[in-house]
């Protein structure tokens, strides 16, 4: 598997360089947020949190390759021990955290692992997290709630088919508590798992946080069958810096101040960090495809002239 590194820019990162991988050891802080009841989102106001940080993309259960991504990040993870005793022994370069965008499970091969990672990183403080719409899905699905079984979700629920109780019941807690985006870095970072418009940054309410999860969305099916979308960040003239995943991308490309880094590991492509505030991007290619993608890698098109935004 490749490791690939370049500075992210208007242009792309054509004639990224491959590199080796380095670790060291640095403490971080636990952060997150509790949502108190459906109409309380939970809390988005994370300014006071500062960098370096490495923003890694939609993961999709990918849990080998999520283990290749941070060690070319510099940090070092492994995993021990089986079943409800199993947990991830970690370090982390420089000070730095890892932030993760949120679609932690669904479509790869091992969304349990991921879960545990991610968990287990943020609870020690060496990483952040915000919730992507399959994490919400599946939340929905540990609350008993009526959901459609599919979209990958059947693969998570047959993942854990073979785990204790106990991580169903971290994962709802951890999940549960995450907001759709963060605002960070004094106002000059935002990180959203789907997009956020300026307007909505650091704030709570119930749209700002169904943005940060679907993005721009008319509300209907488009002629392929899927929700009908726009790319908001065509629109977007903003001064924070917004890193978003949620839209697999051939090649994570700045575009008025904003950045997805879903490359489509879980569908063939890569697992992508960026670095921040260098603005490096780090990304590991994926050992197979393990779902099929829908649509074509790339943004959708722009919301259409005088269409009413929802």
């Amino acid at each position: 598997m490749g490791v690939r590194r370049a500075r992210a820019t208007g242009a792309g990162v054509a004639g990224a360089l491959r590199v080796q991988r380095a670790g060291a050891q640095a403490p971080g802080r636990r952060l997150h947020s509790r949502v108190s009841t459906p109409h309380e989102p939970a809390a988005t106001d994370w300014r006071d949190v500062h960098g370096p940080l490495d923003i890694i993309g939609d993961v999709h259960g990918c849990a080998d390759e999520l283990v290749e991504l941070l060690h070319a990040l510099g940090y070092t993870v492994r995993l021990e021990g089986t079943g409800d005793s199993r947990s991830t022994v970690a370090t982390t370069p420089r000070a730095r955290r890892a932030f993760f965008v949120g679609d932690l499970v669904d479509r790869g091969p091992n969304a349990p692992d991921v879960l545990r990672i991610v968990m287990d990183m943020v609870e020690r403080g060496q990483a952040l997290s915000i919730v992507g719409n399959h994490d919400d899905k599946f939340v929905r699905w540990l609350k008993g709630r009526d959901v459609k079984i599919a979209h990958g979700l059947e693969r998570t629920i047959a993942q854990l088919d073979g785990e204790g109780e106990a991580i169903r019941t971290r994962a709802l807690a951890f999940l549960d508590e995450l907001p759709s985006h963060a605002l960070l870095d004094d106002g000059h970072l935002a990180v959203a798992h789907a997009g956020i418009r300026e307007s909505m940054l650091g704030k709570r309410f119930r749209r700002a946080h169904d943005f940060g999860l679907y993005g721009d969305s008319s509300g209907r099916l488009a002629a392929d069958g899927l929700p009908e979308r726009f790319n908001w960040a065509a629109e977007y003239r903003g001064k924070t810096a917004i890193v978003y995943g949620h839209t697999p991308v051939a090649e994570p490309e700045w575009l008025n101040n904003t950045l997805c880094i879903d490359t489509g590991c879980v569908f063939g492509g890569r697992l992508t960090a960026l670095r921040w505030p260098e603005r490096e991007i780090i990304s590991v290619t994926t050992k197979q495809t393990y779902a099929d993608l829908k649509r074509e890698f790339g943004l959708p098109p722009p919301r259409p002239p005088g269409q009413a935004k929802r």
